[in-house]
């Protein structure tokens, strides 16, 4: 057991954008819903539609919240420790879990502008994993 997310036939077309730099979530096409979600499921979550598709996200988020994480023995997280597991808002709908990296504890807020990156799997996996480091801020003029 490596720890590492296992694609199978319906989420390898999420591990394989991912792979590549992009973020993709779920569309429901059901007239009257038109939610997305995340975790990529089969089903709207929202009306229980099976009419979903896949749809690139932005690759923006805002932080919802989160909580520094200082004791794991799991795979592949003891490695990492502490780290920021967080919850975002994807300007598309869904809140999605995920990792907060690139900035320091402390100067976390709820709010705060995110984007997306990808961490490679370790262990040679042909997977990348979407975590969010803060926004570049904009120079001052």
């Amino acid at each position: 057991m490596t720890g590492l997310p296992e694609p199978d036939a319906f989420t390898r077309t999420y591990w394989r954008a991912a792979a590549e730099g992009r973020l993709l979530i779920r569309r429901c096409l059901a007239a009257g819903c038109g939610a997305a979600h995340h975790y990529p499921r089969e089903f709207c979550p929202r009306c229980w539609s099976e009419e979903v598709v896949w749809e690139q996200a932005a690759g923006h988020a805002t932080l919802y919240t989160w909580s520094v994480v200082h004791a794991n023995d799991l795979r592949p997280f003891a490695g990492r420790l502490p780290y920021v597991a967080a919850v975002v808002d994807l300007p598309e709908g869904p809140r999605m879990m995920t990792e907060v990296v690139g900035c320091a504890h402390d100067t976390l807020r709820v709010g705060m502008d995110l984007r997306v990156c990808f961490r490679p799997a370790a262990d040679g996996a042909e997977i990348a994993i979407p975590v969010f480091r803060p926004a570049p801020t904009a120079p001052f003029a």
